[in-house]
C-alpha cells in the first residue's frame, strides 16, 4: 500500500501542474501538378499549289508560340516555299505589336496573347492582305478548382480582301472577291472543359486562287491570337498540429479516497482515471514516473 500510494501520489502530482500535451508537428507539403499554358499570335496549316508543278506545298507556320514559363514579342514573320514567288521571303504577317505570354504554377495556369494593327498575307497576294485587323486578344485562365475561362476580344474594324467586313459573334462570315478567292471567317472562338480552356480570337477558313507567282490555289486555315490551358492539380493545404484534449486535474485528496483495489486498477491504466483521454506520448511519461517512484519505494522499504 505504500509503494502504491507513493506512485499515485507522483502520477497526481504531475498532473495537477497542468496537463501534458504532445502537439504533432507534420510538414506542409504542396506536392499539387502544375498546370499548362500555351500561346501564339499566329497559325497557319496552308496548302499551297504551285502552277507549274501541279503539286501541293504545305506552309505550317507560327508566331511567336509559347509554353510556359515564356513569353515572347516579334512583329514580323517570313518564310520561304520552295517555287514560290521566285524563291523570294513570303511575309506572312507585319504587325506594331504582337506578344504572346504563357504562365503556371501549383495554383494556375494562363495564357494570353496580342495583335494589334496587323496584316496577314498568302503567297501569290503579296500586294492584297488576306485579312487585315486593329487589335484581337484571346486569354485562358485554368486555376484550380475552378472553372476554366476562355475570352476573345475583337477590337476595332476588320478588312478581308480588301473588303471591310462586319463580324457577327458565334456565326460565319463569308467574304468572297471575283478572281481572287473566298474566306470564311469565325470570331471569338472558344472552348472550355472541367480542366482545359482554348481561345481563337480569329479562325479563317481560306480558298484563293491568285493565278499569279507561280501560286494556283492556296487553301487552309489561318488563327489569330490563339491561347491555351491545362488546370493544375492544386497544391494541399498544410497539415496543422491537433494538441491533446487537457486531462481532467487529480488531486492527492482524491487518490487517497480511492480503496486499495481501485488503486491498484487505476495503476494499471496509468495512474488516473480509466476514462482519462491521454495520447500515447503522455501515457507512456506517466507510466514511466510511476513505475520509477514503485521501484524507489520498493527499495527503501528493503533496506
Amino acid at each position: 500500500m505504500p509503494a502504491r500510494r507513493i506512485a499515485a501520489t507522483a502520477a497526481a502530482t504531475l498532473l495537477a501542474t497542468g496537463p501534458v500535451v504532445l502537439a504533432s508537428a507534420l510538414p506542409a507539403h504542396a506536392t499539387g501538378d502544375e498546370g499548362k499554358s500555351s500561346a501564339a499570335v499566329l497559325r497557319t496549316q496552308l496548302d499551297v499549289g504551285l502552277l507549274n508543278k501541279t503539286v501541293q506545298v504545305p506552309l505550317k507556320a507560327t508566331l511567336n508560340e509559347v509554353q510556359a514559363p515564356k513569353s515572347a514579342e516579334k512583329t514580323a514573320l517570313t518564310v520561304t516555299l520552295d517555287g514560290v514567288e521566285q524563291g523570294q521571303p513570303i511575309s506572312l504577317l507585319r504587325a506594331d505589336v504582337a506578344t504572346a505570354k504563357a504562365t503556371t504554377d501549383q495554383h494556375k495556369a494562363e495564357a494570353s496573347s496580342n495583335l494589334a494593327h496587323a496584316k496577314i498575307h498568302v503567297p501569290g497576294l503579296p500586294l492584297l492582305s488576306l485579312i487585315e485587323v486593329e487589335q484581337v486578344t484571346s486569354k485562358a485562365v485554368c486555376e484550380a478548382g475552378k472553372q476554366p475561362v476562355a475570352e476573345s476580344n475583337l477590337l476595332g474594324s476588320v478588312k478581308v480582301l480588301g473588303k471591310k467586313v462586319t463580324l457577327s459573334a458565334g456565326g460565319v462570315t463569308r467574304v468572297a472577291v471575283p478572281g481572287v478567292g473566298e474566306v470564311s471567317l469565325t470570331l471569338s472562338k472558344t472552348h472550355t472543359t472541367s480542366k482545359t480552356a482554348a481561345a481563337a480570337a480569329l479562325e479563317l477558313k481560306v480558298s484563293v486562287n491568285p493565278l499569279k507567282l507561280n501560286v494556283a490555289e492556296v487553301e487552309g486555315v489561318v488563327a489569330l491570337a490563339e491561347a491555351t490551358c491545362e488546370s493544375p492539380v492544386g497544391a494541399p493545404k498544410p497539415a496543422e498540429s491537433q494538441p491533446a484534449k487537457p486531462a481532467d486535474k487529480i488531486t492527492d485528496e482524491g487518490v487517497r479516497a480511492q480503496s486499495a483495489g481501485e488503486q491498484q486498477q487505476d495503476l494499471a491504466a496509468t495512474g488516473g482515471s480509466s476514462a482519462t483521454p491521454f495520447i500515447a506520448g503522455g501515457a507512456v511519461l506517466l507510466l514511466g514516473l510511476g513505475g520509477g517512484a514503485l521501484v524507489l519505494a520498493r527499495a527503501r522499504s528493503r533496506g
